[in-house]
């Protein structure tokens, strides 16, 4: 035997071992280690990922499948930054593919849900540099005005940063005028990468890791619970994907404000990193596993549906994935125009709850906050 050989089955013996432990910790319900969290990333086979990460589901919510009843209403693509992947921003200069929704057209949009049993709208767009903090607080009174009921999920961290520095407020400021103006929670979107160099290949212009982290601790602080994304598959490696998601095991640890994470694919169509191949499903679905497997303190892991389809969307239900978003009625074109699986998304409800039971898995709708609205194991869902 050659010492090349050898050291090559010490090298693997070592690794099996190692991955032993991580297994050992996961069923003894310990936190992973950075190391180990690369190491899943560098030499876990799917078939074990998954394994590890359906136990960590499967003890935090059972098998259950949350989705809820949403609409987005995205109020414009103009946006003053610059982000390589992005497909869906347009600067201020540019006239073609750009969109920028007028108050009564959204408040119409608002209207056109009245008599539907909605519970969530998700409010996110370009970051336009003619509406500000004032200009969306007020928008988001008139839509409670027209449904007080509504639960408004608004604005990433970014267009958050660039309200609050234009209008010259604090992080804690804007977001106490916010929520007094009605609004609830914040989505995650805008974190991409943390990893500054990384940040700084992909997103340069637009708020750095610490604001976007400072700004959902603000909000949580304040009683505004938020969700959390990462953007992978692009130019990041294993080591920056595990440095992001602790960062944010970090925060949870300290005021436990998120809601869910959700992995968000890098979709190559149409935007500057058009050059970079995408990661394959197989790659997905172990990026759902090893996120469920290192973010133990986090209650559910989301697929978003729309980006990576609903086949696969599915199948991530297998791999740590308890939640698959919502209802969506074609109302969101930020993903869509990057060439996500989905180009015209919308599901109903049923269509939703069906998709959920051939997974074998119990549908719960659910409101923002996970708060059960119907269990679907109890109700014909064809009437």
């Amino acid at each position: 035997m050659s010492l090349s050989t050898s050291a090559s089955i010490l090298l693997a013996s070592s690794i099996s071992k190692e991955l032993k432990t991580i297994a050992e910790k996961v069923f003894q319900n310990q936190r992973i280690t950075f190391e180990e969290g690369v190491l899943l990333y560098e030499h876990g086979e799917l078939g074990y990922l998954g394994t590890l990460a359906n136990y960590v589901r499967e003890k935090k919510n059972g098998n259950f499948v949350y989705f809820n009843r949403n609409f987005h209403i995205e109020p414009t693509n103009i946006c003053v930054f610059d982000c390589k992947f992005c497909s869906y921003s347009r600067l201020l200069k540019q006239k073609e593919g750009t969109w920028e929704m007028s108050e009564d057209e959204i408040l119409e949009k608002v209207k056109s849900y009245n008599g539907k049993p909605i519970t969530e709208v998700h409010i996110v767009g370009g970051v336009h540099p003619k509406m500000g903090l004032m200009y969306f607080a007020n928008l988001i009174k008139q839509i409670k005005d027209i449904r007080p009921d509504i639960h408004v999920k608004a604005f990433t961290a970014v267009e958050l940063e660039y309200m609050c520095r234009k209008a010259k407020v604090s992080y804690e400021e804007g977001l106490r005028i916010l929520k007094d103006h009605g609004q609830d929670s914040l989505p995650g979107g805008g974190a991409e990468i943390f990893d500054e160099v990384i940040r700084k290949q992909i997103c340069e212009d637009k708020c750095t890791a610490d604001e976007w982290l400072k700004i959902h601790e603000t909000a949580h602080l304040l009683g505004m619970p938020s969700n959390a994304t990462i953007l992978y598959g692009h130019v990041e490696s294993f080591e920056h994907r595990i440095d992001h998601m602790n960062r944010l095991r970090l925060l949870q640890d300290k005021t436990n404000g998120f809601n869910t994470f959700i992995p968000l694919k890098f979709r190559n169509k149409e935007n500057q990193m058009s050059h970079i191949p995408e990661v394959s499903v197989i790659e997905d679905l172990r990026n759902y596993a090893i996120s469920r497997i290192f973010l133990d303190n986090f209650g559910h892991i989301k697929a978003y549906w729309p980006m990576i389809g609903r086949n696969t969307a599915q199948l991530s239900l297998s791999f740590g994935v308890d939640d698959i978003d919502g209802t969506i009625d074609d109302s969101t074109k930020i993903y869509t125009m990057a060439g996500a699986e989905e180009q015209n998304p919308a599901l109903s409800t049923q269509e939703l709850v069906e998709l959920i039971k051939q997974a074998k898995r119990i549908p719960i709708e659910r409101d923002t906050l996970y708060n059960v609205i119907t269990d679907y194991s109890k109700v014909d869902s064809s009437n």
